[in-house]
């Protein structure tokens, strides 16, 4: 499943809560519901630890792991989308990794599985970080239900992270990639930032919300 969204439509950030919200759902439905013959093995393993460690809160928030650095223009976006999150989810019991202040690297990625297995066993992870496209593709988000590959771009194999992705094309694809450290307009990569921020941040106070009035209910 995947979703796609341009950083100057308007209605981009809307629609990108929308799907964030829509495959986060989805991919816990996938992990509570037990399927005998569509996962392979190692999605059964990861669904079975999940549910060991799942605490039946179906609005608990998501963690967010922002990947990248503030050294490239281009690889900026994860530690602004994180810094940008810090700040809209004040006063939210909420756990953001990767900021300006102290970035999540590619490099890093392999230590963070282990600290994220350890510290958030049944939480959902959405992964964030900037990749390289098509041409036409440039200013494109786009969301799918599968894993992040840190790296990938530069065909680097660091591995997975997260059960949900969002990447922002901020460079089209090249061999060398300098696109993606040199020539990536600051303008794009922060309207990409702003618009993703407004977007998990609204995931985030909505399920807030949506905890508040359980407990009210009681």
């Amino acid at each position: 499943m995947e979703y796609a969204f341009h950083v100057y439509n308007k209605l981009a950030a809307d629609g990108a809560a929308m799907a964030v919200d829509k495959l986060l759902r989805a991919d816990m439905e996938r992990k509570l519901t037990p399927r005998r013959y569509s996962e392979t093995p190692s999605d059964k393993r990861r669904n079975a630890e999940f549910q060991k460690r799942f605490d039946g809160n179906l609005e608990k928030p998501p963690v967010i792991v922002c990947i990248g650095s503030d050294l490239a223009i281009g690889d900026s976006l994860g530690p602004l989308v994180g810094s940008m999150l810090k700040y809209k989810t004040q006063g939210m019991h909420v756990f953001i990794y990767g900021t300006l202040a102290a970035p999540v690297t590619a490099k890093e990625i392999k230590y963070l599985r282990t600290f994220l297995k350890e510290t958030h066993a049944g939480s959902q992870i959405v992964a964030v970080d900037a990749a390289v496209g098509a041409e036409g593709d440039i200013g494109l988000i786009k969301l799918t239900d599968s894993p992040l590959y840190p790296g990938a771009g530069a065909q680097k194999k660091l591995g997975a992270i997260g059960d949900i992705s969002v990447m922002g094309i901020v460079a089209e694809k090249s061999v060398a990639n300098y696109g993606l450290l040199n020539t990536t307009r600051l303008n794009l990569v922060y309207s990409m930032s702003e618009m993703l921020s407004d977007a998990i941040a609204n995931v985030l106070w909505n399920r807030a919300s949506a905890k508040r009035e359980t407990f009210a209910g009681v």
